[in-house]
């Protein structure tokens, strides 16, 4: 009997030092699989009726730190949330040009101040106009070249995020069918198990560089796997995520705003809780990061864009002086009559004009308020009023001149004979030669008699004379920065209406009380049947706080007036956007035809003719419109670029500036997080990785083994066999 038990032992002893052998040759051949983990499995003596009868095989388990495992899921998703937003800044930094090269913003900007400083040295020279206008193109240029490719890049984003979403879904998908095996070969006890576990980890390895992931190991060995966040993935089945990618973004799309769709699992949004991996990379540069820079980059286009044509509006071109003057302010008419019922009032000064025949002499001059009468009363008024002058005898003495509203709501005023020409310039007073100064006026948006803005020049208020131009309607108002939980805090009750030009003057209106918060606001118009089929609400981020935007859904010039009460308007800083500003600015294109155009010059007033001059060397607006580069100009809080006074120049280096610190801030951080990942990448190596040096050793001792067993197998059969033979 004991014989049969040597026997019995020496067998399983050789088929188990044969499974270990396997098992080290196993980890030898797999010595550079990505995610293979070292393999092992225990013996334990066979015992039967308290004889050994030989040694079993446990089953094959993996040599893991589960907490060193998820310290690199961890690791691994800020590493590619870091790599994700370096990757789309160096995009970009690479877009913005160098100034050693000359072709960043900064140095457009620089050369532009250099070019108005140049043509109000001599604006005879022809050579200097165009030089202007040359560099004028260029700065405009580079800002719709750069605006237009952060948006690019932001649609680029938003496009990994559908593909990442797939990405993930086939992961899940991948871990859901892995569990049910690793669940089903635990219950049928059978091997195999590890290296299903393997490529289990190896999905979530993978899935954590999209997203930041937490997992847990039930007693059945499947993994319920969640965002750090809590966002439920994987639990007996799949969450699957959803996100639809915008076509085309826009500066005025935003997630914020729901121009652009957010990701959702079982239908909610989660978006705002995914923040590690590659999508809270990509959602970080295309949310907050690329939107920050865009409106520091509109904001520079609005600033230069408001401070150029102000000085440009008070000037006239020489020697082509325009006939005619089309505004590019847009107005709202009443959709019935066609009438425009919005007052406008003279406050203070006066607004003249000067009708000149074809050699430049003064044929007739006078001023809105102290000449022709008028001022207060409705655009039609005004513009019936002006237009009575300029043909009447007593007058300019153009049968065929016009005033009036084109179809898209943009004063024209015309000589109607392209002999006799007009200048508008705003005085002091209505005396001939008073001191050139823009006018104030009042204007009453919705025509219902109560003034909503102040503004500064006639012809800069209608847009008469623009050097830059961005044929685009007001059809968003942004409020300033504010928190969106504070109160707006007014004494009493506000109502505001709207209106725009294609649903005409109030057709919808809210009331504000002091208690309401700007999402109270937006809640108020997002509710309203009578507005929200025209107009939408949403609180978009900015640097550290909120602006309400209201946009109509219709792109149409919006107007927003406060009816009863008032301040609210004001307090929140409420007004046209200057969103996408950069995307569309450009030089008035009459200009781009003719740098002649460019307005140098205004009207003189000589006393010893008793009428206007013009003067082709007259260079005050020249000088002024250089000055606008060399004086303080205030700028908004645009993303992380608090409110500031400082130049032009100034600014546009700060922005360049930031575009830089962000990359290489970027770029340490991906680097350092990189490194960090490495070493726990190490330190799991050194863990469950294979050392061939330790597993050779293990193959000479199991194949000892094996040779020990097989010569205890055959001196017991020899022996054997003498005993049968000396039986028989």
């Amino acid at each position: 009997m004991a014989l049969l038990n040597s026997i019995s032992s020496a067998l399983s002893g050789m088929k188990v030092a044969q499974a270990q052998l396997e098992i080290v040759s196993n980890n030898i051949a797999n010595v550079d699989t990505e995610g293979y983990t070292r393999k092992t499995a225990s013996q334990s003596a066979l015992v039967a009726a308290g004889n050994t009868m030989g040694v079993t095989l446990g089953n094959t388990q993996r040599t893991v730190d589960q907490g060193l495992l998820k310290s690199f899921l961890s690791s691994n998703a800020q590493t590619s949330s870091l790599s994700s937003q370096y990757e789309y800044l160096s995009r970009l930094d690479n877009l913005m040009g160098t100034t050693e090269a000359g072709n960043s913003v900064a140095s457009n900007v620089s050369d532009l101040q250099s070019a108005f400083e140049t043509f109000a040295s001599n604006v005879t020279s022809a050579a200097s106009r165009y030089n202007l206008l040359s560099e004028a193109q260029n700065l405009t240029n580079k800002l719709n070249y750069l605006s237009t490719n952060i948006q690019t890049l932001r649609g680029d984003a938003d496009m990994e995020i559908n593909d990442a979403v797939s990405s993930i879904n086939s992961l899940l998908n991948t871990i859901d069918s892995l569990n049910t095996d690793i669940v089903k070969y635990t219950v049928l006890n059978r091997d195999g198990v590890a290296n299903l576990q393997d490529q289990r980890d190896t999905a979530l390895r993978e899935l954590s560089s999209y997203l930041d992931i937490t997992y847990y190991t039930r007693d059945n060995g499947e993994v319920v796997v969640q965002t750090t966040s809590g966002v439920m993935l994987l639990d007996n089945e799949v969450h699957t995520l959803s996100h639809s990618a915008l076509a085309q973004v826009g500066a005025d799309n935003s997630y914020d705003s729901g121009n652009i769709q957010g990701i959702y699992v079982d239908g909610v949004d989660v978006t705002s809780k995914l923040t590690g991996g590659s999508i809270g990379g990509l959602i970080e540069i295309r949310d907050q990061t690329l939107p920050s820079l865009q409106s520091q980059l509109d904001e520079l286009a609005y600033v230069l864009y408001n401070q150029i044509n102000a000085v440009h509006n008070q000037g006239t071109a020489y020697p082509n002086m325009p006939s005619e003057m089309t505004g590019t302010a847009t107005f709202i008419g009443n959709n019935v009559t066609g009438e425009y019922n919005q007052n406008i009032r003279i406050d203070n000064g006066d607004v003249r004009f000067v009708i000149f025949d074809a050699d430049g002499n003064q044929v007739a001059t006078t001023t809105l308020a102290g000449g022709i009468g008028f001022t207060e009363g409705s655009l039609s008024d005004m513009m019936t009023s002006l237009q009575d002058w300029l043909r009447s005898a007593d007058g300019g003495n153009l049968s065929s001149a016009e005033v009036y509203m084109n179809g898209t709501g943009n004063l024209v005023i015309s000589t109607g004979d392209s002999d006799y020409t007009i200048s508008i310039i705003d005085e002091a007073s209505s005396t001939p030669g008073s001191d050139q100064q823009d006018a104030t006026l009042s204007f009453d948006a919705n025509g219902d008699g109560i003034y909503d803005s102040t503004e500064k020049g006639f012809s800069d208020f209608f847009g008469l004379n623009d050097f830059f131009t961005t044929e685009k309607p007001d059809y968003i108002y942004d409020s300033k920065v504010v928190s969106s939980t504070s109160a707006v805090g007014v004494n009493a009750a506000t109502t505001w209406s709207f209106s725009d030009s294609v649903n005409g003057l109030d057709y919808g209106s809210i009331t504000i009380t002091r208690t309401m918060t700007i999402q109270d606001i937006a809640d108020q118009i997002n509710n309203n049947p009578d507005l929200n089929t025209h107009i939408k609400a949403s609180l978009v981020s900015n640097g550290d706080g909120y602006m309400l935007r209201i946009e109509s859904l219709e792109g149409a010039q919006l107007e927003i007036a406060e009816t009863t009460g008032g301040g609210v308007l004001d307090k929140l800083d409420m007004a046209p956007s200057n969103c996408g500003y950069a995307s569309v600015i450009g030089v008035r294109e009459d200009i781009t035809e003719n740098a002649n155009l460019i307005a140098a010059g205004s009207p003189d007033f000589d006393s010893s003719k008793g009428a206007y001059v013009i003067n082709g060397a007259s260079n005050n607006i020249a000088n002024a419109l250089a000055e606008v580069f060399t004086s303080t100009q205030s700028f908004k809080q645009s993303g992380d670029m608090a409110q500031t006074s400082t130049t032009i120049a100034n600014y546009t280096s700060t922005f360049v500036g930031n575009v830089a610190s962000l990359t290489n801030t970027a770029q340490s951080s991906y680097e350092y997080q990189t490194a960090l990942t490495e070493a726990i990448s190490y330190k799991e190596a050194q863990v469950s990785g294979i050392d061939l040096d330790e597993e050779l050793s293990q193959l000479i001792i199991y194949q000892q083994s094996y040779a020990a067993c097989a010569q205890v197998f055959t001196a017991s059969r020899e022996i054997l066999d003498v005993l049968l033979g000396l039986v028989n």
